[in-house]
């Protein structure tokens, strides 16, 4: 029984079929989390241009 689970651990170890799919989460994630913060980034210079822009517009009410 030990020779057995022996084996199966020695397989399991040298065993990469997995690794590829780990790696490619570790990809995704990596590119989420980059892909957020330039966002947003992103979203607050497009807030700021808006409300400088709509500091320069007069104020004036709408019809």
């Amino acid at each position: 029984m030990t020779a057995y689970l022996k084996t199966m651990l020695s397989k399991l170890r040298s065993d990469e079929r997995g690794v590829t799919l780990v790696e490619y989460g570790i990809a995704i994630a990596l590119a989420v989390a980059l892909g957020t913060a330039a966002l947003d980034r992103l979203a607050d210079d497009v807030e700021d241009g808006m409300d400088a822009a709509g500091a320069i517009m007069p104020n004036s009410p709408t019809p």
